[in-house]
């Protein structure tokens, strides 16, 4: 990771929000030298990758698993530079396995380069050139992502950023810049492959918000290939938390503070520069305002138009009522005995049930299942935590809402009982969170997760910048560029810091 350096110090920074993204800025720009204060409603920080326990339980509440553990990866970059311990971690082998409708033998991601060829070309006969096309795009966009260009840029500055980061290498990349994973499949003569397209919708939902026919090729190379070496995703000692505890204590070690249960509700513009907040403790409920040269929001794009009411500039404010829906989840949390659990379980399984039906709603599962030791769970013990994207407005539209999670609960049990065993007996606690629960706890607008969905008019070169159009006010998160997970929205933070640092 290039040296960071500071000619100023002492400048004042407030960050919206203590998710992974405004962690990692808040602690970076502390460890420079600045005067950093982070605000989140939450009781605990970690936004979407924290953690809740029960009877002896711990779940992680969103986020399950990590990338970029791996020397010269993002958390790894971020750490070394913090000069804090990396949390340990098991890497996920296979990092998913893909249950089709109908099929009992799934489809397994393997960490294994050639595990993973043959795996493919056993499970997709006559695809070995589209999955060579991802893995070209991979090399180079991973090496591009590797020397910390800016996208979009915003600025002279930006600009010069993303020029450094190009070479020759990279430029294998720009006929396929508005290319999607669906025209890919086309352009090798798979657009009628079902079995294979079914499998990438699910595969791609998880990452991208949306299936195949509308993700961006150059964001699914990554999405795809990340899980194989010499990368990986990874099933962390303990629990999610441990990112986020770790990444307070670089914070607060370096002078910085944190205020949980405290809610931003304004953030102040004058003469085009964001130069104050409004705060109001919840317990108390004393409102006052803060100032800073530079204020770091860690929220949806659409929290931030909220944020800035009157003050967002038309034009953004125009762009974010016209995005497309993002999704919610549904997620069900079990608590079980170790005999509900199959013999050598892989820690994360995906499942459709029908292929006519929508990715989600149920109809689609992602599931992370606690492994002996691993923390989560007492001896004899573990927990199953089973995800579903739902449509967000029918959970804020209905009447039934209690009626409406009940029926989900139920149904995703029923389908989770034919590859688990769960009977009353082997379930020892359950419980669901759906949209309104994730907006009551992470206060993201209408409970979305997974950020605004990695379209061609979104993605990347497109996407929304970090650098907003009013000065001195940056955007960090699953909105920007690279998008969602905990290594997605910690390279959103860096990049904020190497722009302030140079402002």
């Amino acid at each position: 990771m290039p040296s960071l350096s500071l000619d100023k110090k002492a400048s004042r920074v407030i960050v919206v929000g203590a998710g992974i993204g405004g962690l990692t800025a808040g602690a970076l720009l502390a460890h420079k030298g600045y005067s950093v204060f982070i605000l989140d409603q939450a009781l605990v920080p970690g936004g979407c990758a924290s953690t809740f326990k029960r009877r002896g339980f711990t779940f992680d509440v969103g986020a399950t698993q990590v990338a970029g553990l791996e020397p010269g990866g993002i958390h790894h970059r971020i750490f070394s530079e913090l000069g804090i311990d990396l949390p340990q971690a098991t890497p996920c082998d296979p990092a998913c396995a893909v249950y089709l409708p109908g099929e009992s033998t799934p489809i397994n991601v393997w960490r294994d380069l050639e595990k993973w060829r043959e795996e493919r070309q056993r499970q997709f006969p006559g695809s070995e050139p589209f999955w060579q096309l991802l893995a070209t795009l991979f090399q180079a966009s991973w090496e591009f992502q590797g020397r910390d260009p800016v996208l979009p840029p915003r600025s002279l500055w930006d600009l010069w950023q993303l020029t450094q980061a190009v070479r020759p290498s990279t430029l294998i990349t720009v006929p396929f810049t508005l290319f999607t994973v669906g025209d890919a499949l086309r352009l090798y003569g798979l657009g009628n492959d079902q079995r294979l397209r079914t499998f990438l919708d699910l595969q791609l939902k998880l990452y991208s918000q949306v299936n195949a026919e509308e993700t961006a090729l150059l964001y699914a190379a990554t999405a795809l290939s990340v899980s194989q070496l010499p990368q990986g995703l990874f099933h962390l000692q303990g629990s999610m938390q441990v990112l986020s505890d770790r990444l307070v204590e670089s914070l607060e070690r370096d002078g910085g503070k944190l205020l949980l249960r405290h809610t931003v509700e304004k953030i102040t513009v004058e003469n085009g520069q964001a130069n104050a907040v409004t705060i109001r403790n919840q317990q108390s409920g004393e409102v006052w305002t803060e100032t800073a040269d530079h204020i770091i929001t860690n929220v949806t794009v659409q929290n931030l138009v909220q944020l800035l009411g009157d003050a967002a500039p038309s034009g953004y404010k125009q762009r974010v009522e016209k995005l497309p829906p993002s999704s919610g989840a549904f997620v069900v949390y079990l608590g079980v005995d170790a005999s509900a659990i199959p013999p050598e379980c892989p820690p994360h399984l995906q499942f459709l049930y029908n292929a006519d039906g929508p990715i989600g709603e149920n109809n689609s599962l992602f599931v992370s299942v606690s492994h002996p030791g691993d923390g989560r769970a007492p001896e004899g013990k573990a927990t199953i935590i089973a995800s579903s994207f739902v449509d967000t407005r029918r959970w804020w539209q209905t009447e039934n809402y209690e009626e409406l999670k009940q029926q989900y609960t139920e149904e995703a049990i029923a389908r989770l009982a034919k590859f688990f065993y769960l009977k009353p007996e082997t379930i020892i606690h359950q419980e669901a969170a759906t949209p309104r629960t994730f907006a009551h706890f992470t206060a993201r607008d209408r409970g979305i997760v997974g950020g605004i969905g990695q379209r061609i008019p979104t993605f990347g070169p497109f996407g929304f910048a970090n650098r907003t159009p009013i000065k001195h006010l940056w955007l960090v998160g699953d909105s920007t560029h690279p998008g969602e997970g905990t290594a997605g929205v910690s390279y959103s933070a860096l990049t904020v810091v190497r722009q302030i640092l140079n402002s």
